[in-house]
């Protein structure tokens, strides 16, 4: 009996100690409220960004970006299937490539191969877009890609409904001033991870672009299904430059000056509702991710065109502060990277961690609304 009693006892310990444990915040190495602290707002019409700053920055300057792979040539990207896949080669140090010379054919509009020939690891973020192959893609989910990678399927999601003809048989940084995709259609692939509710969010998002441009300019644009030519385009990219270049400059000072209190990110809001959030691990990653972000959120502002209300830095606090949810899932590739998300009210979160030696921190928290 003192046996079934003192195992008894244990199970109710445990079942506290669940029950307790349970309780955390939403992400394990997740700051606490107090560790953010949100700025006076940054406005120009219908966008306001609130910045950012952290307790505590890290040093990320090991880590490589889409936009520097891809441009010095480590970062290859091809079509799934389409082209000779590239195996690494066994033994030494630099794990040189070999073509392995079956060719394949089952190029897939939801997957993409990427090899990371780069002595760092590569960071991805959900919303970069890549241009080339038979259709732009857009990158589906931030994840980790190890140096001197073996080639990785990744998750992708097309923004160019229609084509499927090759233009070249590898991809690049789209020429979009650093090509992120707008939150309406970033949130699409992060969160709601469908295909046709992307392609109805491209189209959505060309339509009204069209309504807010010139008519010369709205006649070229209705001409193509891809968003990142429509982006591109010489009218599209005025607008949107009216709205992210003072923003942008204000910004880029912001941050200097606050380098020494760690701006990290931003809260955003559009028509005077509050719709996102990027926090980075340090004011560096910060820097270079935030030309292609400003144009992102600018982009959002031009196609609402009504105005509401102006956002406080009460609420773009709370809205921070607030990353506990009913519903969290998790991905994770031991060693690499954790990836996860958290389904609260009226909101998902997502946080990549990196598990990398001496790392153990989230390089990346977005948030949005739904």
């Amino acid at each position: 009996m003192k046996v079934y009693a003192f195992l008894g006892s244990m199970l109710l310990l445990l079942a506290v100690t669940l029950a307790v444990g349970g309780r955390r915040k939403a992400f394990a190495g997740e700051p606490s409220a107090a560790d953010y602290k949100v700025l006076a707002p940054i406005r120009h019409g219908n966008l306001t960004v609130f910045p950012v700053v952290a307790s505590t920055s890290h040093d990320t300057g090991g880590f490589l970006t889409l936009d520097e792979g891809l441009k010095s040539g480590e970062v290859e990207v091809t079509e799934s299937g389409s082209v000779r896949g590239m195996i690494r080669r066994q033994g030494g140090s630099h794990g040189a490539l070999r073509p392995e010379y079956q060719v394949r054919d089952g190029a897939q509009v939801n997957k993409l191969v990427l090899v990371n020939n780069s002595k760092r690891p590569l960071l991805l973020l959900a919303g970069e877009i890549v241009t080339g192959g038979k259709q732009d893609r857009v990158i589906a989910k931030d994840r980790i890609v190890p140096a001197e990678s073996d080639p990785i399927d990744l998750d992708v999601f097309c923004v160019e409904p229609g084509r499927w003809v090759g233009t070249s048989s590898k991809f690049a940084v789209s020429s979009v001033n650093g090509a992120m995709a707008a939150p309406s259609v970033r949130s699409k692939a992060m969160a709601d991870k469908n295909q046709q509710q992307v392609w109805d969010q491209v189209a959505k998002t060309r339509e009204q672009m069209s309504q807010n441009v010139e008519v010369s300019t709205a006649a070229e644009i209705g001409g193509t299904t891809s968003y990142a030519a429509v982006m591109q385009n010489p009218g599209v990219a005025r607008k949107i430059d009216s709205v992210a270049g003072s923003v942008e400059k204000e910004y880029a000072s912001t941050i200097q000056q606050l380098r020494d209190r760690n701006a990290v990110g931003v809260v955003v809001a559009v028509n005077g509702e509050l719709v996102w959030a990027d926090i980075f691990a340090s004011t560096s990653l910060l820097e270079k991710y935030w030309p292609k972000l400003v144009r992102s959120y600018a982009t959002e502002a031009v196609v609402t065109r009504a105005k509401g209300a102006q956002v406080t830095e009460k609420a773009a606090q709370e809205f921070l502060a607030d990353l506990r949810g009913r519903h969290e899932t998790v991905d994770s590739e031991p060693g690499l990277y954790r990836h996860t998300e958290v389904a609260g009210d009226g909101f998902k979160a997502f946080e990549l961690t990196s598990l990398l030696p001496k790392t153990g921190y989230a390089l990346h928290v977005a948030k949005m609304t739904e």
